[in-house]
């Protein structure tokens, strides 16, 4: 026998002996597999995490075959699932503890595992591990959705020890991913200028994206990111790793790239400031953290997260969605009676669902005519409403329309009832001047008492009227000066600050499951899965300007369903209503326009356009969403939305050129059809006057479409094309 057949041999048995040594977990959807298995010293370990391969027999071998083995001068000394400090790893850990005694070093050995099937789509892992020296242990959960190849992770920590332990760093998860090179694609925002996309290779070091801000935790950095791995990924090419951290609160995450090929994702809450004690016996869970893996680039992966947030997630995600007339930018804080009487007239003539009053309806002693006063104070204003927000809701039912409020019930201006009444309610230091952002403090909602003053303004709210069809939920300061006057532990303060908004929230979605809410805060700087479990809805930005609205949905939509997604046609902007409109249309429509100044093609306009809408929004909201040309490289940006049934998809297109560009030159190649179908298409939302220069009477396969294209014949003096692809019955 030949030497290198007798090595080869021992490898083999080597590889064997080692496999039966294991223990194997296979955490699987219907494409993927997150594969983890015990060493030889009991440390539950990542072995791989991508696509599936046939023969499940196979995978024992995954893990001999990774070039790493550990040497005498190694920063760390494994590829743990999830790495705990003060051993031998001396990279970035998922947990660090100071024990009862006040041993900082924590080595997490595998325990016990348990394997729930919860229905036919959905499977609960939950991995167990224990520290050898000490009565801690930490339980792994893995929840994987099959169809959806989505998995949601969260670590739950308890302990028996003698005494309080500390927790420093409290992780969701760590995934640690192979690849010759790593790209971040995240967004980045400040006020009207939210989810700004930067995508840069993660090269040695660490790269940290996160938030100290206590409320409108997204206002800097969004907590969603996608990660390419061994080269840039485009939307259809390419291996990508999409996720989001399910938390309203501060967050933290890590992206350390380490020996060349090997890059840690580390996601939880941030544990700036927030040390956690925690008693024996008590339950520490951390907020869930979730993600998807995608071979087919960053639109597979949008896709994956979309279906998953309709079905799971999103407040009514498989539901419908109002459309609505708000007052804020008609009437500001400037309205009566008579005002609002005549809007909800609009309203009506619009041709939309709701009336939506806006802020500015509340406060008597600090009448709330601007933004430095009365908030906090929610009785209506007498000046204002003499009938109560209950008669404008009883005018808006009797024209058939529906009525919705403005709250912004986690907030005080210092020019108010509630401050003069309740200091103590109010999250600020002792001895130090307050700072105030727009005008306002933060209510100190880990006081149970604030909590319930929170639940009642809402309830109250619903007792006047007993209809309410919509309520816009805002936020519009941040944290600053923290510190809770009642609470005992100060370094407990953000978390319970986030534990006590979603009690409040829980207990009005008990009372009021089905009232849709939007979910604001000075813009989008709270857009997060775990407010919209919530929320049926958010409000990407303050920003409306169309031109810049199509790059703002645009980066939303990597990570969120259109449905969830509103957008309004305003005042703001020089374009045309008719551009406007078609890009508020990618999403959930609604308007915040003075009707009575619209003119009279504008007016019949606007009330086709809802009408046009109304018959193809099933398939915005809940169809599969297609980016086909980018808005930063293209002269024409378009999007698509296909239904489930493929016979039907709504395509939006929207001139961007600035300069040296008067049209869309070439066809743009379809995605999602059905290659054996033939369509016809359709311009729709066309403006009284114009004639639209597509045919309707051809028809073009799907496969066609998707391999040669078709030109909307977007150019200068057609800014924006809607165009309907329907099936030839």
């Amino acid at each position: 026998m030949k030497k290198t057949h007798l090595v080869f041999i021992v490898y083999l048995l080597t590889v064997a002996s080692t496999s039966m040594a294991q223990k194997h977990f296979r955490i699987e959807t219907k494409n993927n597999i997150l594969l983890l298995s015990t060493d030889s010293e009991n440390a539950l370990v990542s072995d791989y995490f991508g696509k599936r391969i046939a023969d499940i027999s196979e995978y024992p071998a995954i893990s001999a075959l990774d070039k790493f083995k550990p040497g005498s001068d190694d920063l760390y000394n494994k590829r743990e699932a999830y790495v705990a400090s003060g051993s031998t790893n001396l990279l970035e850990p998922a947990l660090s503890i100071t024990h009862a005694d006040g041993n900082k070093s924590t080595v997490l050995a595998f325990s016990e595992v348990q394997e729930r099937q919860l229905d036919a789509n959905r499977k609960l892992t939950t991995i167990t591990l224990k520290d050898p020296k000490y009565d801690f242990q930490i339980a792994l959960n893995y929840l994987s959705y099959f169809n959806e190849d989505v998995v949601e992770q969260w670590a739950e920590i308890l302990h028996h020890e003698k005494g309080n332990i500390t927790l420093n760093k409290y992780a969701s998860a760590c995934l640690t991913l192979t690849g010759k090179k790593f790209f971040l694609k995240n967004q980045y925002s400040s006020a009207m200028r939210e989810m700004r996309s930067e995508e840069q290779q993660l090269l040695h070091g660490m790269r940290t994206l996160d938030s100290k801000l206590g409320t409108r935790n997204n206002l800097l950095h969004s907590s969603s990111f996608m990660v390419s791995l061994n080269g840039p990924s485009t939307e259809d090419t390419g291996e990508v790793i999409a996720g989001s951290l399910e938390w309203s609160g501060n967050f933290k995450l890590d992206f350390e790239t380490f020996d060349d090929y090997f890059l840690r994702i580390t996601a939880g809450i941030n544990n700036f400031s927030s040390n956690y004690t925690l008693k024996p016996s008590e339950r520490f869970v951390t907020p869930r953290f979730v993600y998807t893996y995608s071979q087919n680039g960053k639109a597979m992966a949008s896709r994956n997260l979309h279906n998953w947030a309709r079905r799971y997630q999103l407040a009514d995600g498989g539901g419908d969605r109002s459309t609505l007339l708000n007052n804020w930018e008609t009437t500001y804080f400037d309205f009566n009676d008579e005002k609002l009487n005549e809007l909800v007239q609009d309203t009506k003539k619009l041709g939309v669902d709701v009336f939506l009053l806006d802020d500015g309806w509340f406060g008597n002693k600090y009448p709330r005519n601007g933004a430095s006063s009365g908030l906090g104070d929610w009785d209506f204003n007498k000046q204002k409403l003499k009938n109560g927000i209950a008669g404008i809701g009883k005018e808006a039912t009797d024209k058939g329309i529906k009525f919705g409020i403005w709250l912004e019930p986690e907030m005080v201006n210092p020019k108010s009832e509630l401050y003069e009444q309740h200091p103590d309610w109010i999250i600020r230091q002792p001895e130090r001047k307050e700072f105030y952002m727009r005008n306002q403090l933060v209510l100190d909602l880990t006081n149970k008492k604030v909590q319930d003053f929170i639940f009642h303004v809402v309830d109250e709210t619903f007792k006047q009227v007993p209809d309410l069809a919509f309520i816009k939920w805002d936020c519009n300061s941040l944290i600053y000066n923290a510190h809770s006057p009642t609470l005992k532990n100060q370094d407990h303060f953000y978390i319970e600050y986030v534990r006590g908004l979603n009690s409040v929230l829980e207990r009005i979605r008990k009372k009021y499951p089905k009232t849709p809410m939007m979910l604001c805060a000075g813009g989008g700087s709270r857009v997060d899965y775990a407010a919209l479990k919530y929320f049926t809805e958010f409000w990407p930005s303050d920003n409306t300007n169309p031109y810049d609205r199509i790059f703002i949905q645009w980066e939303y939509s990597y990570y969120f369903p259109a449905l969830a997604v509103d957008n309004h046609v305003t005042d703001m902007g020089k374009q045309s209503m008719k551009f406007k409109t078609d890009v508020a249309m990618m999403g959930k429509l609604g308007y915040d326009v003075r009707v009575n100044e619209l003119s009279k093609n504008e007016l019949l306009f606007s009330q086709d356009a809802i009408k046009n809408y109304n018959r193809f929004k099933t398939t915005v909201w809940h169809g599969d969403q297609y980016r086909l040309q980018d808005p930063y490289e293209n002269d024409v940006a378009s999007l698509c939305y296909v239904n489930q049934a493929k016979d039907e998809a709504v395509v939006f297109n929207y001139f961007m050129a600035t300069r040296n560009a008067t049209k869309q030159a070439i066809p743009i190649k379809m995605k999602g059809l059905d290659p054996s179908i033939r369509y016809r298409i359709t311009e729709t939302n066309i403006f009284p006057g114009t004639k639209s220069p597509i045919d309707s009477t051809k028809s073009y396969s799907g496969d066609f479409l998707m391999n040669v294209g078709f030109n909307p014949e977007v150019n200068d003096r057609r800014t924006s094309v809607v165009l309907l692809i329907s099936a030839v019955k």
